[in-house]
């Protein structure tokens, strides 16, 4: 290491994870920390078409990306949240929608309400009370934070993104903030003799790179923290058994629809990810219920455009390393353990541990309690998307499909369990360690896929009855209203790139 403080950050591996990793490094530690991306174009980088989560916006504004870059530049579209179609029974339908759901009416969370709202009479979901919702299926967007004075939430907007696009725009913002790119092939680690801590990477040919903490971004292969520092892979396949995906780009489709959808299939689920000259699609499945032959033709059927490049394979194994910063090794991404992108995490789980390792920087040499903190917060941050990752596929209702029934009757983990268990006797979610996904995504997947409360919070009872039908009835209509008077996804579009902009040429 250079000196007592950190000096040197190497990040071994670009794409997405590394240019994202730099860039935010590179800015928020200012020019006294030198950042150095090392990667070979003979490296192939997974993404395909990418659908995030609001939270991105935070790292646009950080990164200072304007709305209007990010679409013309990634070849971006509005994504208003993720529709799950099949999932409780064959041809049905329901969104997990960004944002809140309903209104402010007392101590008790909005769906509490709700339910009591139905027991009395009311013939609505809860979707009814969410513009996010309303405005994904109708195709329509437009800023909004709230609907007029009222306490009703407006809309909340990530993006569907084309991943090579993106990884090069973020590219762009990490060396105009001076990071520099070293063209090649990673073949060994030196260590230090006394410490163990890696000191440089050779390359082939020959090419040393030094640095005093290496952040690993290189995908599955997980080169520095599963390689050279050797962390163990702890697999999760017992919960989430799909490990295989095929995937394809086409043409775009007609329809600019601002949410991805998540199609279930005989033995896994389909994506697809509209942008705005394409789209991108992808079925994940379990090889040990179906072949690929199979998996790839279901595909191929089920394209709504026609087919821009041949079917291309991805095995993986659902997990994560037993710890993503060992020594002075951070992983990254893939580097760090793999989820499915059934709730469009993986840009996010990069975002939030390059913001995390921003937070636990150390101020001089390797600091172990800050590692330590890291590690445990990256553990917690897993294991709460992996649990909401089961859940989708534990309360499914598709009876009489060997990989569904499967997934319905193995066990869950027991943190998974107790939540079902709460929600079931009365409706109840407890968020626990800022963990990502909160309430309002809990509360949709669980009514979406058809796990009834038994009942709901007594502070519900305190609003008369008659009194509170009423404002549900009157929330239910002025979200409609509302829905009715924005313009169409496609024109949205138009107008956020610009008069002149078509969506054919950009």
């Amino acid at each position: 290491m250079s000196g007592a403080n950190i000096e040197r950050i190497v990040v071994l591996g670009g794409g997405t994870a590394g240019w994202m990793a730099a860039a935010v490094l590179a800015k928020a530690l200012g020019r006294d920390v030198s950042v150095t991306v090392v990667s070979s174009g003979e490296v192939g980088t997974v993404g395909v078409g990418e659908a995030t989560i609001p939270q991105i916006r935070h790292l646009h504004a950080f990164l200072g990306l304007d709305e209007a870059s990010v679409l013309r530049e990634a070849n971006a579209t509005y994504k208003l949240g993720i529709a799950f179609e099949g999932w409780r029974t064959p041809g049905h339908r329901y969104i997990h929608a960004f944002g809140e759901l309903g209104l402010p009416l007392g101590l008790a969370p909005f769906h509490h309400y709700h339910l009591r709202g139905v027991a009395l009479g009311e013939e609505a979901r809860i979707w009814d009370y969410s513009l996010t919702a309303k405005a994904a299926f109708a195709e329509r967007y437009a800023p909004l934070d709230r609907i007029g004075d009222t306490r009703l939430g407006g809309i909340v907007a990530a993006f569907h993104l084309d991943a090579s696009r993106y990884a090069a725009m973020l590219r762009r913002r990490a060396e105009q903030d001076g990071a520099r790119h070293v063209e090649g092939r990673f073949e060994d680690a030196e260590r230090h003799p006394q410490t163990g801590a890696v000191t440089a990477l050779r390359l082939s040919g020959g090419r040393r790179i030094e640095g005093d903490l290496f952040v690993d971004c290189s995908g599955f292969a997980s080169l520095l923290l599963g390689g050279v520092e050797g962390v163990p892979f702890e697999d999760w396949s017992d919960h989430l058994p799909c490990d295989s995906a095929v995937v394809v780009q086409s043409t775009a489709s007609a329809a600019k629809r601002p949410y991805t959808q998540a199609m279930a299939r005989k033995a896994g689920w389909q994506w697809r990810i509209p942008l705005q000259t394409r789209c991108g699609n992808g079925h994940v499945y379990s090889s040990g219920h179906i072949s690929d032959d199979e998996a790839a033709n279901t595909l191929l059927e089920t394209l709504e455009g026609e087919p821009l490049t041949e079917p291309r394979l991805i095995r993986f194994r659902t997990g994560t390393r037993a710890r993503a910063w060992q020594g002075n090794v951070v992983g990254l991404g893939l580097a760090a353990g793999f989820m499915e992108p059934l709730e469009s995490t993986s840009i996010h789980l990069v975002q939030s541990a390059v913001e995390r390792l921003v937070a636990a920087f150390p101020s001089r040499a390797m600091e172990p309690a800050l590692r330590d903190a890291f590690n445990r917060r990256t553990r917690t941050e897993w294991e709460r998307v992996r649990d909401f990752l089961v859940l989708h596929y534990h309360v499914n209702g598709r009876c009489g499909e060997p990989f569904w029934d499967e997934r319905r009757g193995a066990a869950v983990p027991e943190s998974l369990a107790r939540r079902l268990a709460l929600f079931r006797a009365g409706a109840r979610f407890f968020r626990e360690d800022d963990e990502l996904f909160a309430e309002p995504g809990w509360v949709q997947v669980m009514l979406g896929q058809g796990v009834e409360p038994q009942g709901w919070a007594p502070a519900a009872e305190a609003l008369d009855a008659g009194r509170l039908r009423r404002i549900l009835t009157d929330a239910r209509t002025l979200v409609a209203r509302t829905v009715q008077s924005l313009p169409t996804h496609q024109i949205a579009l138009q107008r956020a790139l610009g008069s002149g902009a078509s969506l054919e040429t950009v």
